[in-house]
């Protein structure tokens, strides 16, 4: 059995749209946004669709205003770990 091509986790495009909006993808190189995006990741629950419209006409707006709290959340917290891990290895 093979999964559909368009099945993905709902919070890969709300982390992604948070790491453009705050230009991080601007300031650090790739290896260190696929370890946040990792770490952010595994920090939220998964939300797997099929097509982005699903979610846009079954999620309650309060809904997706929680889920972009926690995605903002989940990156500070990532971006903080990984910080003081580059700190530390410069020490």
């Amino acid at each position: 059995m093979k999964f559909d091509d368009d099945i993905h986790n709902y919070y890969e495009r709300l982390v992604v749209d948070r790491i453009e909006e705050l230009e991080l993808d601007k300031q650090y190189e790739q290896e260190f946004l696929a370890d946040l995006c990792c770490l952010v990741l595994n920090q939220l629950p998964p939300r797997y669709i099929r097509h982005e419209v699903d979610m846009a006409f079954f999620l309650p707006p309060s809904k997706r205003l929680d889920m972009e709290m926690q995605v903002h959340k989940a990156i500070t917290e990532a971006l903080e770990f990984l910080k003081n891990r580059k700190r530390n290895e410069n020490d």
